[in-house]
């Protein structure tokens, strides 16, 4: 969906007058003592929820053919809430609405032409968005229907969804259904608000815009001076352009202003920019202008002057915006959301200062956070590399042992930049991912159960991952090796786990400028890293370490359990994802890696005996064909996993499944609700369920207090649960929301425990 100009004003204007001449028509009318017409209501039933009041609205009360009609989706939200433009920003979702006309007339139209909306800042994310009455309107071509409809009425049928936030964000959805006669139009009674909406439109520029590199837009307009122009800001109608939050800076010149925006890794300037351009003068007066800015690979022509001001967005609801204007796609001031009402609106205009000092709280989560995750669960199986690690250390030389812990650091750290930058990736394009998306492939949990349990062959002797000649003549080499291929499973085994610390850094990371996002995501490496890096660097630690000798054996083979563990682990989640046939299929596959690893560990030994490799070449051949034959069975768990894409896992006694219309409806009945987003990929997830939340205590006070836990599954890609996910500011699971009866809603962190669901779920006097 693209914003489009909307050029109804004139149109109106037309309907207006001809609605004046009527009235004065109606008046002669009632001079000789005839009724005079009435504008009547043009308004759907209205859909109510806590948080908003929904409605379909026409401009006219009648239907004719050939003449535009202009509908709308009229939303008049509580105090304090909001819903998002075309280009939500950094958060939130837009609104969608499908308008079809049927009976006398026909049409359809989906398009919204979007007012303009106003900015709203929390922490070092923005969002675009509207507050109070909204109204987006449509324009409905209407022509003649069957010959059979031509005696009937015109009914309007639409579905429209979208999301609204506070504190948190409630995804809504809505069909409504309004019927209008046919004849000439008749201005309704709700007219006015789209004459409003039409003013509130961004108008088309008159000025050439060009767009030059890096990501500089000139507006061609002399009389665009410093004194004209106080502020300005760009709004993106694509989503992923620019940094959302980052600094705009104004510049002028002869020939007109310049304005460089701060690109993102997706932003191309060889493809035209289509937005909104804000003026604000002195005087606090906003002027909007539609652009499209034409791409000049060459750059400016002129250098700008020395007059020039950095602006960054901020809540034009601010003591900011001019007293009693109307803003964005809201109807009336005395409407509009109070500043202070909402922790997500700001009135102070940002620095460049405080965007650093935002990164730097994302960076200090990000260490915490991955110092965190070494204890967490889902690590537990690289903890056996780790230990093993460690304790090779206690038989090498102090420089071999800093090399080592290095080797290990490069490995996470490439590995969880790489994966940030990958979800980002995913993202600019428009794919919905979050952090642990390639946990939803069965492809992907199949070739990791079948690398750890490679790793556990490895660990009991089976094999050696290297030939022994090639091993025997590149100890250290081989060794560093090891390290940086450990680091990286770190990474890949961590990635379903969200630490306490990490659900907001890696939120704060994806919304935020590609390079600051990356530095967050190093972060968290470093913290992921850190431990074993200070006991290889401190002479201290390691000399507290249990001399070398034969327990090292033991305690290789003992620590190979803990990753056939995992096995059977990844092997339920693909068999939740994919079904029974999938988990044969993986089970086959280590079948054939189990021979492969026996027959390839059979050659090693006769070589290592031989001191060289003839007569075991056609060994070598034969464990390649096992392995090949694990490989063969890939695409068919991929279309296994394919065919699945719907199934979930069974829900216990007490849980509903999650859905935005189901926690609408149950708050709306005044009744508290707790919201659990999981996975079967996510062992926190797991782990929450089983101490927090799925305890006897615990169903017992929900059913005490009547709170309904509402569970989404997000083990398979569901775009519903992305959503509700990405309006919360987070990018994965887990994630608990309670919603009270009466009150804010609460996000608890990522670890519970029993006494803080239980002291959240209880009422408060």
């Amino acid at each position: 969906m693209r914003a489009t100009r909307w050029t109804a004003a004139s149109a109106l204007r037309a309907k207006h007058a001809r609605g004046l001449l009527a009235g004065l028509t109606a008046g002669l009318l009632a001079c000789a003592g005839m009724q005079p017409h009435v504008a009547q209501a043009a308004e759907s039933a209205p859909v109510v929820s806590p948080y908003s009041t929904a409605s379909l609205i026409t401009d006219t009360s009648t239907a004719s053919a050939g003449t535009p009609l202009h509908v709308a989706l009229r939303l008049q939200l509580k105090p304090g809430w909001h819903t998002y433009w075309i280009n939500p920003g950094d958060a939130g979702d837009p609104a969608t609405i499908s308008v079809t006309a049927s009976g006398a007339l026909q049409g359809h139209a989906q398009t919204i032409t979007w007012p303009t909306p106003q900015r709203i800042r929390d922490a070092s994310l923005m969002s675009y968005a509207y507050t109070g009455d909204v109204v987006l309107p449509l324009t409905l071509q209407l022509r003649p229907g069957t010959p059979e409809d031509a005696h009937r009425l015109t009914t309007l049928s639409a579905q429209a969804s979208w999301l609204v936030c506070e504190q948190s964000c409630i995804p809504e959805d809505a069909t409504f259904s309004l019927t209008l006669p046919t004849g000439a139009p008749l201005a309704s009674a709700q007219a006015d608000l789209f004459v409003q909406a039409a003013r509130n439109t961004p108008q088309p520029s008159p000025y050439p815009v060009t767009l030059s590199p890096p990501a500089v837009l000139h507006v061609q307009a002399p009389e665009l001076t410093s004194q004209s122009v106080a502020e300005a800001w760009f709004m993106p109608t694509e989503r992923g352009q620019i940094a959302e939050a980052e600094p705009q800076k104004l510049e002028f010149d002869a020939t007109g202003m310049s304005l460089r925006l701060p690109p993102t890794s997706g932003f191309a300037s060889t493809r035209p920019l289509a937005g909104i351009l804000v003026l604000r003068s002195a005087s606090g007066s906003e002027r909007a202008l539609s652009i499209q800015a034409t791409p000049q690979p060459d750059g400016p022509l002129h250098a700008p002057t020395t007059a020039q001001s950095e602006v960054s967005h901020t809540a034009l609801n601010g003591p900011s915006a001019p007293s009693g204007a109307t803003q964005g796609g809201t109807i009336g001031a005395d409407k509009a959301a109070d500043p202070g009402a909402n922790t997500m609106q700001g009135s102070a205009i940002t620095s460049g200062a405080s965007a650093t000092a935002d990164l730097l709280h994302l960076i200090i989560l990000g260490l915490l956070g991955g110092l965190v995750l070494n204890l967490m669960p889902c690590v537990f199986p690289i903890l056996a590399m780790k230990a093993l690690a460690v304790a090779r250390m206690g038989q090498s030389e102090r420089r071999h042992q800093k090399h080592s812990a290095l080797a290990y650091a490069a490995g996470v750290l490439v590995g969880f930049t790489a994966l940030g930058a990958l979800v980002m990736g995913l993202r600019l394009g428009g794919s919905a991912t979050g952090w642990g998306f390639q946990f939803q492939s069965t492809v992907f949990v199949g070739m990791m159960t079948w690398l750890l349990f490679a790793m556990a062959l490895n660990l009991l002797d089976v094999f050696a991952f290297l030939p022994p000649a090639m091993a025997a003549s590149t100890p250290r080499r081989h060794g560093l090796a090891h390290d940086v291929l450990t680091g990286l499973l770190a990474v890949a085994v961590a990635s379903p786990c969200t630490a306490p610390f990490m659900g907001v850094a890696i939120a704060g990371a994806l919304a935020g400028p590609p390079l600051g996002g990356l530095v967050v995501f190093a972060a968290l490496g470093i913290g992921l890293a850190a431990p074993y890096v200070l006991l290889a660097f401190s002479p201290a630690l390691a000399s507290r370490l249990p001399r070398p000798g034969a327990w090292m054996d033991y305690l290789r083979q003992f620590l190979a359990f803990p990753l056939l563990g995992t096995c059977v682990w990844l092997l339920w989640v693909a068999t939740v994802e994919g079904g029974a046939t999938t988990t044969l299929l993986l089970c086959a596959g280590m079948v054939c890696l189990a021979f492969a690893a026996w027959v390839y560990g059979i050659a090693q030994k006769r070589q290592l005996r031989a001191g060289h490799s003839r007569g075991c070449t056609a060994l070598y051949g034969v464990a390649l064909l096992g392995l090949l034959g694990a490989m063969a069975l890939l695409p068919i768990l991929q279309q296994q996993g394919g065919a699945r894409a719907d199934t979930t896992a069974p829900l216990p006694a007490g849980v509903e499944a999650f859905s935005p219309a189901r926690l609408n409806a149950l708050h709306a009945a005044g009744k508290p609700v707790f919201v659990d987003m999981t996975a079967a990929w996510c062992i926190t997830c797991l782990v929450n369920e089983r101490v927090a939340l799925n305890t006897q205590t615990t169903q017992a006070a929900m059913a005490r207090y009547g709170v309904t836990l509402l569970r989404g599954d997000w083990t398979r890609r569901d775009p519903t649960i992305t959503a509700f996910l990405h309006a919360h500011g987070r990018d994965g699971v887990p994630f608990y929301l309670f919603v009270p009866a009466h009150g804010d809603a609460v996000i608890l962190p990522q670890i519970l425990t029993p006494a803080l669901v239980l002291s959240t779920i209880t009422p408060k006097p």
